[in-house]
């Protein structure tokens, strides 16, 4: 099958991050057990979710994993001009669908470049990984990472995530970490508001104090120019509370997220709130013995990428993409994961970002076709062993 072929057929499914994505990962896993090669599929506890690892060929130490994720953001609310799910062509060079970049463009370059893996003489072997549940938190990569080190004798040295990077190898991405706060106080008439505690006032003190944070890290010169803020960020994204002006609230909730540069830590940052929160409930039970500020993860932490320049993958990446500038991106992707898991890892993939998440998202047609003759300079490192390490 052509690599648009299996585009189409990947488009097709449905599967949105949180969803069961068993019909993509059961059409994919037959398609590569097609060509003789044994598929393992991680199952979640439900069983209505799996992801996917295989090797194809040698047993050997120093291999290249290529990951990708298969479930895709909603459409609803999005004004369409094609079915999101049916890839069209519109002859303009583009191929529009969901998922269409972000990424199952990458996973169609995987499989279309995996008949000639498999006739390959590789030294050194290609591994698959393709995750669920990414798009609502990175939720299966740390599992499916892990996995791939405990299942196989052999130990893979590289990870490429191919997220769309417009074929641009990317070194760093920030870390990343979404949190609620849940704020309990006292209910009562608006004229009492110094004999109660608002649930909505405190949430604007802790907001502050979150933007303060976020401000002061900054006036320290806590800064990574290669990103774009160069920054970490705390953002607040949503906030309820209150039921009329003249109630005073006595429960209030907001969203933030948490976007850490390498040298800034995710965890040491909600510790300092956390202690901040605490200290609010003591002052304030002194006026309402049961007044509380709760934090719930929203999901895990995702931690950040910082690939060295000097690195190996690096250096693998620029050969096989020909593109030899680096850079950072500030969304949240695997690649901080596999790293974490000890692989050298980097992402490079085709396709814009600008495009992801919108609507009438696509995929340049010679975007795919780059991202097909990279992964075929791929097997060509990997079959001359004077090449590669």
């Amino acid at each position: 099958m052509t690599v648009e072929k299996i585009l189409e057929k990947l488009v097709s499914f449905p599967v949105l991050g949180g969803e069961s994505n068993i019909s993509i990962i059961n059409w994919i896993k037959e398609y590569i057990e097609s060509f003789g090669i044994e598929v393992n599929l991680l199952p979640n506890e439900e069983g209505n979710k799996a992801s996917l690892h295989c090797r194809i060929g040698p047993a050997e130490d120093g291999g290249v994993i290529l990951s990708g994720h298969s479930d895709v953001v909603p459409v609803e609310g999005q004004d369409w001009t094609t079915d999101p799910f049916v890839l069209t062509d519109k002859g303009d060079g583009k191929l529009y669908g969901r998922g269409s970049c972000d990424m199952k463009g990458f996973l169609a370059c995987c499989l279309a470049a995996l008949p000639q893996m498999v006739k390959a003489d590789l030294k050194k072997p290609i591994y698959f990984a393709f995750s669920y549940d990414e798009e609502i938190g990175c939720l299966a990569a740390p599992e499916l990472a892990r996995a791939i080190n405990e299942h196989y004798r052999e130990t893979p040295k590289y990870a490429i995530i191919g997220e769309p990077s417009l074929m641009e190898p990317i070194v760093g991405q920030k870390g990343i970490y979404i949190l609620e706060t849940y704020v309990n106080g006292s209910a009562g008439h608006s004229s009492r508001i110094k004999q109660e505690v608002s649930a909505i006032h405190e949430s604007m003190r802790l907001i502050l104090w979150l933007e303060n944070k976020m401000n002061q890290l900054i006036a320290d010169e806590q800064l990574d120019e290669r990103f774009h803020p160069p920054h970490s960020t705390i953002h607040i994204g949503l906030v309820n509370g209150g039921i009329a002006p003249n109630v005073i609230a006595d429960k209030a909730h907001f969203y933030w997220d948490l976007r850490t540069i390498p040298k800034d830590d995710i965890q040491s940052i909600v510790d300092e709130f956390d202690e901040y929160c605490r200290g609010r409930e003591k002052e304030l039970r002194k006026v309402f013995p049961d007044f509380t500020i709760k934090n719930v993860e929203h999901h895990p932490p995702v931690p950040h990428l910082d690939t060295k320049a000097d690195d190996d993958v690096v250096d693998l990446i620029k050969r096989i993409s020909g593109n030899s500038k680096l850079d950072t991106v500030s969304y949240a992707a695997e690649a901080g994961q596999f790293a974490d898991e000890g692989f050298q890892s980097a992402i490079c993939g085709p396709g814009s970002i600008e495009q992801a998440h919108r609507a009438d998202e696509f995929i340049a047609k010679d975007q795919l076709a780059m991202g097909v003759k990279m992964l075929e300079k791929l097997i060509e490192e990997l079959t001359s062993s004077s090449n590669f390490s």
